[in-house]
């Protein structure tokens, strides 16, 4: 299972009122998320690597083989997704270092404190991706 910076352990960010959105500690705060969910994304890809080596083995029962080769292949499909996620991650991360994280790529809008910790690597704000998913959902 893909872990999720919800199961992080972080604090919600404390805004104060009148501060500027995605300021220095705002974007410190966003930046221990992404590089603590990434480290843990990498511990789950080289634990998997040491689980696949040492418990691979070629059992002589068909069905044990069987067994076997789909928990690999279910293990290496969440592992493929986790690939895929840190490369997100990697571009919030770039996003951080140019100044346009936490701005929406459609519309240019603020995408919001809460929808980003709980999602740190969103790229659209709340209205951007619901009009997204409605036009994803016609295409069908």
């Amino acid at each position: 299972m893909v872990p999720s910076p919800i199961e992080a352990k972080f604090s919600p960010y404390e805004e104060v009122a009148g501060e500027d959105y995605m300021n220095d500690e705002q974007l410190s705060h966003f930046r221990t998320i992404l590089e603590n969910w990434k480290i843990q994304l990498m511990e789950e890809v080289d634990r998997t690597v040491h689980h696949m080596q040492d418990d691979a083995a070629n059992f002589p029962d068909p069905n044990d083989r069987a067994t076997q080769e789909e928990e690999f292949t279910l293990e290496l499909r969440t592992r493929d997704r986790e690939r895929k996620l840190i490369k997100k991650i990697n571009q919030s991360l770039e996003d951080l270092d140019k100044g346009d994280y936490g701005y929406c790529e459609s519309c240019g809008t603020e995408i919001g404190i809460r929808r980003l910790e709980a999602r740190p690597t969103a790229t659209l704000c709340i209205d951007c991706k619901t009009l997204d998913e409605i036009r994803e959902k016609n295409r069908v």
